[in-house]
């Protein structure tokens, strides 16, 4: 269904005058099947024109949608088997992460992800996707888990940030999560970590520490969102979509810079109009970077990882 992004709009308007021509013609019995055909070759080049040239802010609408596949739902879709587990043995049972044991096509893995809400009491209780210092703590008991029996571990990334609040700093935040980092680059099991839609600064990063990385084609990776970069350099959100566009912050930008190793399509319009095919893109690609990693050892994975993110940033000066 188009219509419920403003860019969408045109799409969504021609949709809607094809339905209701269809429908005339089915109950007065008229025959506006040339009519129909016209409008509905007008609405797939509309369709390409639209998605074609998407703006960086309108892929960040896309990946904002509430109806954007979670975590939960490529965890149901992707793998088989999964048991969640619960809680890091110190504090409690943040609900904006979630986790537990699964199979990739019968192969036995680790899965984590970033859990946002799907309604308001959801939200509420999954803190908007904003994990406490024990949503990190959990993932971090999980991965340690696989890595004692040799399991590979799969992230799922879609977060706006760590949940900034004095509770969350009061219980160790920043610690938390550069224990994940450190931990991570030390395990010697294949990680492979997905950003699904949003991957925003430290909350990301704390799942981010894999062999491989991938984005979905319309996600984003960034330090800061694009509206809070216009909160600082400008003091006018309305500047968000101009900061978006200098920031660098699509899959197709960070592949080009070597911050990512692939992108994963999604379906015209972004994955909520078919998580099914999204969720096959998905696994083909897990699937096809564990099976490369898979032939290595722990150290030569350590090592893998140690170079990939030794690399990032590097670059030359030219001296005439």
């Amino acid at each position: 269904m188009v219509g419920k992004l403003p860019f969408e709009q045109p799409l969504a308007e021609l949709r809607a005058k094809i339905d209701e021509l269809r429908k005339f013609g089915t109950d007065k019995n008229f025959d506006f099947t040339d009519e129909i055909a016209r409008l509905e070759e007008k609405y797939e080049q509309l369709e390409k024109e639209v998605y074609g040239n998407l703006t960086v802010h309108q892929k960040i609408q896309i990946v904002k949608s509430p109806s954007r596949p979670t975590s939960l739902d490529y965890i149901g879709s992707v793998f088989t088997d999964f048991i969640e587990l619960h809680g890091d043995r110190m504090f409690g049972d943040d609900l904006a992460i979630v986790g537990g044991l699964a199979k990739l096509n019968g192969l036995p893995v680790t899965v984590i992800g970033h859990q946002k809400g799907r309604d308001t009491k959801d939200n509420i209780a999954r803190n908007f996707g904003m994990p406490h210092p024990e949503g990190y703590r959990k993932a971090l008991r999980f991965m340690q888990q696989a890595n004692k029996f040799k399991r590979p571990i799969i992230t799922l990334i879609d977060v706006t940030g760590a949940y900034p609040g004095v509770t969350a700093e009061e219980r160790g935040q920043a610690e938390a999560i550069a224990r994940n980092l450190r931990e991570m680059a030390s395990f010697g099991v294949p990680i492979i970590c997905v950003v699904t839609g949003e991957g925003g600064s430290g909350g990301a990063l704390a799942l981010g520490v894999g062999n491989r990385v991938l984005m979905l084609e319309h996600a984003v990776y960034s330090v800061l969102s694009p509206e809070g970069a216009a909160a600082i350099v400008y003091k006018d959100a309305s500047k968000a979509p101009m900061l978006a566009e200098a920031m660098k912050i699509t899959a197709q930008d960070l592949k080009g810079f070597g911050v990512i190793d692939d992108i994963v399509p999604e379906p015209k319009g972004g994955a909520h109009r078919n998580p099914e095919q999204q969720a096959e893109a998905v696994r083909e690609a897990l699937w096809r970077h564990l099976r490369e990693l898979q032939e290595m050892t722990p150290d030569e994975l350590r090592e893998d990882r140690y170079k990939k993110f030794r690399a990032i940033g590097r670059f030359t000066t030219y001296t005439p």
